[in-house]
């Protein structure tokens, strides 16, 4: 999927689906990550994570975002400044 092309706001479960191709698998991901932080699952989840997961988490995706986002990208599009 190229940088200019919108993920999907929202896609149904049963069109997430990995390992077919690059476009459905970043669709895909974008639209588990999406589940992934509704609020009420994280108010589910969150509370049940040890210290040990929640820095693992943590770390793991500061990474990605360090390797793959400009320090401009990250402030604009992560921390909205």
């Amino acid at each position: 999927m190229k940088n200019t092309e919108k993920l999907p706001t929202f896609q149904k479960t049963e069109t997430i689906c990995f390992g077919l191709n690059r476009e459905t698998d970043e669709r895909s991901l974008a639209a588990f990550l999406q589940r992934f932080t509704e609020p009420a699952f994280l108010q589910t989840l969150v509370p049940r994570l040890e210290k040990e997961e929640i820095t693992s988490l943590l770390d793991f995706l500061s990474r990605l975002m360090h390797k793959h986002c400009s320090e401009k990208e990250y402030h604009r599009l992560f921390l909205k400044d």
